[in-house]
């Protein structure tokens, strides 16, 4: 590896380090370690949900799922992309509201309890638990994204790349919590975006123009990598569609829209996300297609071997052994080494943002859902801040275990956490934010079903591929609307604050 690309690493983990330093002197209690006080403005809180959001899979695994198949993958970006704006338009207000009308919820656990008044903690501990299952998984497929990274471009052993990007995940979310999280998702969202706008363009033109690349791949692979539709089954279709789905249930973006300063900064920050992420998943797709052309084409061989990238043939046509390090190896065969360090840093930017996210989230279920409210309901909020800074490394350390597999690929270990919630949260957050008639009985069912159902469907699936989370979605959203319309109503104060929120959020 180049000096320069060396030097470029390390300036950017220490800024990032020094990010948490300065968050750790910032926090004062435990709102600000979990929400930074409520003060994110749009622009912070949109990049913020976003680089959360996108993680490694946006720069790993969707470039490296459209480098093996082509452009039948990105139905998954189509799906994505219209459930978030639908998160944004129709979540993001009503939820930035009604949490602070809720007895100042600062966690999805503590909003549900506040909202359906449950003192038998039920639906507290139920979300907390979920959480804490889905996270796990979901931080160690960052934990992976970053030991592809440092075993790739470092040549480190697995083992060896898997602690060292752990370890600098760790140490700046134990420190800073929320307003660390949040201003280092900003800059890294902004480096994810140059990533994926630069390295595309650098390769097309590398190939003599868009013509060209499709020529290329036309001879490579045939006609199906550059179609949607055609050699792509309804029923993959409806699997990547349903991804957007899961924006509705997500911990972490959810608390992006907790944080925002003003439910009046939405349509600012909706506007800026939107664009962020379009724009970055036009680039993730142009990676992976624009990868397959470049990586086949005999003058890239021998500089392959020579950088040691591992290679198979696959029906006569080169390809990388892991598809996910597509990204990885055209920044180090196109670009100047100083931009390689950018660009390779974009990667462990897109790990961080989320990962860090993560951490926070479930370290915030371990302090606030069961250490206070099981075992020390008096906890002061220093005391409570220890405990999340304690929790992160225990559930850290949990998903590197998962993670020491050196087979597992980031994607897979995304869609099973992102169905997870999405199947869980998602109908219930919905439902609590626009149905006055849910019942606290009917938000845990709904839970509770969404989660065995996307547990279990792996063993169960009747369809033989159907993504978990449509069953899951749909079962969650049927059982809490029957639960609910079977029991009584909510009570009087819980359908007078369902009317307030409404109408703060609507003004």
């Amino acid at each position: 590896m180049d000096t320069a690309t060396l030097v470029t690493f390390f300036i950017y983990i220490l800024g990032m380090l020094v990010l948490g330093i300065i968050g750790y002197r910032l926090t004062n209690n435990l709102s600000d370690y979990f929400l930074g006080g409520r003060k994110l403005g749009p622009g912070v809180a949109a990049l913020s949900a976003g680089a959360s959001d996108m993680s490694s899979w946006l720069i790993l695994g969707l470039p490296g799922a459209i480098y093996l198949a082509g452009f039948g993958e990105a139905w998954i970006a189509v799906g994505l992309t219209i459930g978030a704006y639908l998160n944004w338009q129709f979540v993001a207000r009503r939820l930035r509201v009604y949490t602070e009308v809720s007895n100042n919820a600062i966690t999805l656990p503590d909003f549900l309890e506040n909202r359906f008044r449950d003192n038998s903690r039920l639906l507290r501990s139920a979300s907390a638990v979920v959480i804490l299952v889905f996270f796990t998984v979901y931080v160690a497929s960052g934990l992976v994204g970053g030991a592809v990274l440092f075993s790739s471009t470092f040549g480190y052993d697995y083992m060896v790349a898997l602690l060292i990007g752990g370890a600098v995940i760790i140490i700046y979310t134990f420190l800073g919590g929320f307003i660390a999280v949040s201003w280092t998702d900003f800059i890294q969202g902004s480096l994810m975006f140059l990533a994926l706008i630069v390295l595309p363009i650098i390769t097309i033109t590398e190939l003599g123009g868009w013509n060209e690349t499709v020529n290329i791949i036309g001879d490579l692979a045939g006609g199906d990598h550059l179609h949607m539709v055609q050699g792509v089954g309804m029923l993959a279709i409806i699997s990547s569609l349903a991804w957007g789905l899961g924006y509705f249930g997500q911990p972490h973006i959810l608390a992006r829209f907790m944080a925002i300063r003003s439910h009046k900064d939405v349509p600012t920050a909706r506007f800026i996300g939107m664009t962020w992420m379009v724009l970055s998943l036009f680039g993730a797709i142009f990676v992976g297609i624009a990868g397959l052309a470049y990586i086949a084409t005999e003058s890239v061989q021998s500089e392959l071997a020579e950088r040691g990238i591992e290679t198979v043939q696959e029906n006569g046509l080169l390809m990388l052994a892991n598809e996910e390090a597509i990204f990885i190896a055209m920044t180090q065969l196109l670009t100047h080494p100083i931009v390689a360090g950018i660009l390779l840093a974009a990667i462990l930017a897109a790990i961080m943002s989320t990962v860090d996210s993560q951490l926070l989230v479930s370290s915030s279920a371990v302090a606030e859902d069961f250490y206070k409210g099981f075992f020390r309901k008096n906890a002061s909020n220093q005391e409570l801040v220890w405990v999340a800074r304690i929790s992160v490394i225990v559930i850290a350390l949990i998903a590197l275990v998962i993670a020491s597999d050196d087979t597992s690929r980031v994607l897979d270990l995304v869609a099973y956490a992102w169905a997870g919630f999405g199947a869980s949260f998602g109908p219930i957050i919905l439902l609590s934010l626009f149905w006055k008639r849910l019942t606290r009985n009917g938000a845990l069912v709904g839970i509770l079903l969404g989660a065995i159902t996307v547990i279990t469907w792996e063993y169960i699936d009747p369809f033989g591929g159907l993504y978990e989370m449509v069953p899951g979605f749909l079962l969650a959203t049927v059982g809490a609307v029957v639960v609910s319309l079977i029991g009584s109503g909510p009570k009087r104060e819980v359908q007078e604050e369902f009317d307030k929120a409404r109408d703060i959020a609507n003004s």
